[in-house]
């Protein structure tokens, strides 16, 4: 069954990428948009970009906290890394803060913005619509932490510039901030290979368990995470513990950012129904969702459904959100064909 490329949308996903061995271009600019009030979406109904003076118009100045008011803010939210594993940030905090007491005190911070997964493009929506909370929270993590710079580490070159215009209209208050753009590679984002990467080496999975906490760039304890990650500290940390909470579910509050189709980002609050997303996007679950990416896990009809976007209610499916990605198979898509493009 042969149909355009924008009826597939595991090829659509796939297309969005490019292997290492072509020529690097911009990329695909992710429409953006959110169910319900948006908070790391703010403002882009009015504007394609805050800039820094309206990034603080809308979201105030950034406080600085100690780095136990930090583990006790990640604690008190219940926050997650949104880069597929949903490690919670407290405890990843807590074990550079032990990797700093055990070696010389120095620390790194890492910004993932590489989002290699093919299926997604929300890091990329961030970094390009509203860096400013992406630096907030690496900047906010790095003066807690003692480290001297905080480094994000991108592929897409106009994220590059995205970013580099962000750290101009900062200035230099707080720990100094710096991009560099990596090879565009499938395997970039993993923990060993980025920060080979950002310390001049191959970029290239180191093949052996090495916990960024104990040696990551630059062989200091490194505290790593994606770009969402750092955004949801930044905003956690302007609302309060409390404030933060008034969105999503008792135990998994705030909003979560999601690829549908590999076109769209939206932000929608936790527990928000999969079936109310797919609508919004003018999607339905077809014959099926893949979620959470090329790794993730297909879904049913009648799952996707029923299912809620929340780590406890989609591991009833067997399924978690991994890095955000919704991958509706729509009628009339031969399901095989489509599993082929992508092993392919």
């Amino acid at each position: 069954m042969t149909l355009p490329a924008a009826t597939h949308p595991l090829r659509a996903a796939r297309d969005a990428t490019r292997t290492s061995g072509e020529v690097p271009g911009p990329g695909p600019v992710p429409t953006v948009t959110s169910l319900g009030p948006p908070r790391l979406l703010a403002g882009l109904d009015e504007v394609p970009r805050l800039d820094r003076v309206a990034h603080l118009t809308l979201h105030g100045t950034l406080p600085r906290l100690s780095a136990q008011e930090l583990v006790a803010l990640a604690e008190d939210t219940a926050l997650r890394g949104r880069g597929g594993a949903g490690f919670p940030f407290a405890r990843k905090l807590t074990a550079v803060l032990d990797g700093i007491r055990r070696s010389d005190g120095r620390a790194a911070v890492v910004v993932n913005g590489s989002e290699g997964e093919p299926s997604c493009l929300k890091d990329t929506a961030l970094l390009l619509h509203v860096p400013h909370l992406v630096l907030d929270g690496a900047q906010l993590c790095a003066d807690a932490l003692g480290a001297r710079q905080a480094t994000v580490g991108v592929t897409r070159p106009d994220v590059a510039d995205a970013v580099r215009r962000a750290i101009a209209e900062r200035g230099p208050a707080g720990a100094p901030l710096r991009v560099i753009r990596l090879p565009e590679r499938f395997v970039t984002g993993e923990g060993t290979a980025l920060t080979s990467g950002l310390s001049g080496g191959p970029g290239l999975p180191s093949g052996r368990r090495i916990r960024s906490s104990e040696r990551g760039l630059n062989g200091l304890p490194t505290l790593l995470s994606n770009a969402e990650t750092y955004a949801q500290l930044a905003l956690a940390a302007r609302l309060g513990a409390l404030g933060y909470c008034t969105a999503g579910l008792p135990g998994e509050p705030g909003t979560l950012l999601l690829t549908v189709a590999g076109r769209q980002v939206v932000e929608a609050p936790h527990g928000t129904p999969l079936a109310h997303l797919l609508a919004h996007c003018g999607a339905d679950a077809g014959q099926g969702v893949l979620l959470g990416g090329y790794h993730g896990t297909w879904l049913s009809p009648a799952d996707a459904r029923s299912a809620t976007l929340s780590r406890d209610a989609l591991a009833a499916h067997g399924a978690t959100p991994g890095a955000g990605a919704v991958l509706p198979l729509p009628h009339g898509t031969c399901p095989a064909g489509e599993i082929v493009r992508v092993a392919r």
